[in-house]
């Protein structure tokens, strides 16, 4: 009787838990730009970027478009993020931000874009707000982003 209630309390323990960063994970904003570039990851393995190339653990390649951006690109990549379940926040010359929610305990994801418009280059990077893991959610995400934007 008494592991079951040990058990119980543990369960209600990591369910608060997680409620309470789901939470604190809304009251936060997106990095921005750093120095002109999309911000650099955190040492967890709960984000993804295609600015630093260097940094192997959370690398991934930036979008290339086959055409030179068309005049309504921003358009696109709003539609593409909210047909993604996401939703766009600032967008200020070249760079966009989006937030992703998820649906058991609301933690919010980032989503940043910066485009490099000469060379035809959208730099991308997705993380979560609070937590260690994503379960690579945010690599899926660009993935997808990156999949529905090559279709255009």
């Amino acid at each position: 009787m008494v592991a079951l209630w040990v058990i119980v309390g543990f369960g209600v323990a990591v369910v608060l838990t997680f409620t309470v960063l789901g939470h604190l994970s809304r009251t936060g904003q997106p990095i921005g730009l750093v120095d002109g570039k999309l911000a650099p990851c955190p040492n967890t393995p709960n984000c993804i970027s295609s600015e630093d190339k260097a940094d192997t653990e959370h690398y991934v390649p930036p979008i290339s478009l086959s055409v030179s951006f068309p005049g309504d690109i921003l358009e696109m990549i709003n539609k593409v993020i909210t047909d993604l379940g996401g939703s766009v926040g600032a967008v200020k010359g070249s760079y966009l931000s989006a937030t992703f929610k998820s649906r058991l305990f609301g933690f919010i994801d980032d989503l940043e874009i910066r485009m490099d418009e000469g060379a035809g280059i959208i730099h991308v990077r997705s993380g979560s707000r609070v937590g260690y893991s994503d379960k690579g959610v945010n690599k899926k995400r660009i993935e997808n982003l990156k999949d529905e934007l090559t279709k255009l």
